[in-house]
């Protein structure tokens, strides 16, 4: 149980380093309009159910209770490779999701289960994407780890 908990803080702190680095990237993009990410009408992607703007109260009736409860963040444990983790604002409502797979991907979205469209894999077998839905409010950075410990990390945050 404490190696799990140890591994899920891992995967946790993973996650969080992969949105920091999808944020860098979106301000990049910003400040260089030669490649900015094309504007996409509508995200498609909902974690089990959930999106950007919930409150906390909805998410915690929809998803049961979490693994760690707290005003402005809860974690959610769903076996041994899938958690999630919501931030809260002031308000109560989600502005952030983090959702991470590790080991067996058998339940992992694929990149075009969240996009929409098929995400070419890199040399390693890596897949990487970030999509900003300004009509939406957020964007959506996908990360695939290919390998003997493969980890499939999706971030959602609202934009400022």
């Amino acid at each position: 149980m404490r190696i799990s908990r140890i591994i899920n803080l891992c995967i946790l702190l993973l996650t969080a380093s992969l949105c920091v680095g999808a944020q860098k990237a979106m301000n990049a993009q910003k400040s260089a309009p030669a490649n900015v990410t094309p504007q996409v009408k509508a995200a498609g992607f909902l974690y089990k159910g959930v999106n950007i703007g919930m409150s906390a109260d909805d998410v915690r009736k929809m998803l049961g209770d979490p693994k760690d409860k707290s005003d402005p963040q809860d974690l959610f444990l769903f076996g041994d490779n899938e958690s999630a983790q919501f931030i809260y604002g002031p308000d109560k409502k989600v502005t952030a999701i983090m959702v991470t797979y590790s080991g067996n991907l058998s339940e992992a979205p694929t990149a075009k289960d969240v996009f929409g469209e098929d995400v070419p894999a890199k040399a390693d077998g890596g897949v990487s994407k970030m999509v900003r839905y300004p009509k939406a409010g957020y964007w959506i950075s996908y990360n695939k780890i290919a390998g003997d410990d493969s980890i499939v990390s999706i971030a959602m945050q609202k934009m400022p």
